[in-house]
């Protein structure tokens, strides 16, 4: 098909991208003994806010109704085939686990990677030896999860993780059998004919406006676009596109795999786009001292910190993610939050947050902290104080019994997520 790269040099692996159908939806309609494809179920943030996010919604309520994940509670008419639930991440979170468990009778787990929840990708190349070709294994993955589970998933096989992700998207959802495969002798009829150019994996709204301002209004006009002017404008990120456009990735599964150094992290999609400096630290801080109790429950101080902000979807700049090293190793909450909000003030550019992640890294066994010549040892042991003291009584009492005043104000999360699971209730029952 004349591609950039040799034929030859084209990475050819047998790589499945899976995804459960209207994961909670699904969920709560096997609670309730019905066929997922057939039930009338929407799971909802929380039902008595009018404004509230719909989270998952089933096959028939989507075609039938209009109503999808992002639709808002108002929009939900007054019928009564349909079932509206809240959330129980638990339980979801319980079979996610089941879905990962069968994936891994398939392949190692250095050939899994876990894109979200309801979607995961398989590097089924070295499985055929035992499993047989990459159609056969999709097949009998797909009737695993059936038989155990009684969810039904949808497959994209590809000759690469990009490949398999948009014949996912593009065509295994809405296939009849609910499989599909691209391969690289397909980009020319199935990945150029993709269209709007937003449902090209990793090319945003903003990214599509701009892309249009010079001239590139598809992805077949993408893949004949001169790279070089577009790494130019775009950095790296142009490179990127280019390639994508004509199904080219080099990403190995198993090359994302290897030893880690153990971090903890929390990342929360916020509710609504947070546009005020104080706001949006407000969050940081509820964050940070989530993970810096985490940090003192197993014993470890952090040295090293990462902030990830993540802007509004319609922003042509996605956001940020950066690290850097502590001038000591720590678990203090209020020290920790001053580094991660000095960091967030030296590269936030004022643009509307919609998620942040913090993550505490490079760790070492509490107690072997360094001492700061410039923070007075009175002040270490009044903090160490004060944190031992509120985690003893959220371990106690619960998370709410207790919060900082902060938490009280416009923008504060923490009460909200109090007693919840992943950011949503995690009752089971």
């Amino acid at each position: 098909m004349g591609t950039p790269i040799e034929d030859d040099e084209l990475p050819r692996r047998d790589v499945l991208c899976i995804d459960v159908k209207s994961f909670f939806a699904s969920v709560e309609a096997v609670r309730r003994r019905i066929h997922p494809l057939y039930a009338y179920i929407i799971v909802i943030a929380n039902r008595e806010r009018p404004g509230s996010v719909v989270l998952a919604a089933s096959p028939r309520v989507k075609k039938e109704f209009g109503i999808k994940t992002g639709s808002r509670n108002f929009e939900i008419p007054n019928d009564p085939r349909l079932t509206v639930v809240e959330p129980s991440m638990a339980l979801y979170l319980k079979v996610n686990q089941m879905v990962m468990n069968i994936f891994r009778r398939f392949v190692a787990d250095e050939d899994l990677h876990i894109y979200s929840i309801d979607e995961a990708f398989l590097d089924v190349t070295a499985s055929g030896r035992l499993f047989g070709d990459k159609h056969t294994i999709a097949k009998m993955i797909q009737h695993t999860i059936w038989r155990e589970l009684r969810l039904v998933v949808t497959i994209g096989i590809g000759d690469n993780p990009l490949l398999a992700k948009l014949a996912l998207d593009n065509e295994g959802k809405n296939a009849r059998d609910g499989i599909a495969c691209w391969t690289y002798e397909d980009v020319p009829e199935k990945v150029w004919s993709i269209h709007p150019i937003t449902d090209m994996w990793g090319i945003s709204s903003g990214y599509a406006r701009s892309l249009c301002n010079i001239g590139i209004e598809s992805v077949k006009d993408l893949a004949h676009a001169d790279k070089w002017k577009l790494k130019k404008k775009y950095g790296i990120v142009g490179l990127q596109m280019y390639y994508h456009a004509w199904g080219i990735d080099y990403s190995v599964l198993s090359d994302k795999a290897g030893p880690r150094e153990k971090s903890y992290s929390k990342g929360q999609i916020l509710m609504r786009d947070y546009y005020h400096e104080d706001e949006i630290i407000i969050v940081i801080k509820e964050m940070t001292e989530d993970v810096a109790s985490r940090l003192r429950r197993h014993g470890v101080a952090a040295s090293g910190i990462a902030l990830g902000i993540s802007y509004t979807r319609d922003i042509e700049d996605h956001g940020f993610r950066h690290q850097v090293l502590l001038p000591r190793s720590t678990n203090a909450t209020a020290e920790l939050a001053g580094h991660f909000i000095r960091l967030f003030k030296k590269y936030w550019m004022q643009q509307p947050v919609r998620q942040i992640h913090v993550v505490c890294s490079k760790l070492q066994p509490a107690g072997h902290e360094q001492m700061d010549l410039f923070t007075p040892p009175e002040l270490d042991e009044r903090r160490h104080i004060l944190d031992e003291t509120i985690d003893e009584i959220r371990d106690r009492f619960g998370k709410d019994a207790i919060f900082r005043a902060y938490s009280l104000m416009k923008g504060g999360t923490y009460l909200q997520r109090a007693g919840h699971v992943g950011g949503h209730k995690g009752n089971s029952n």
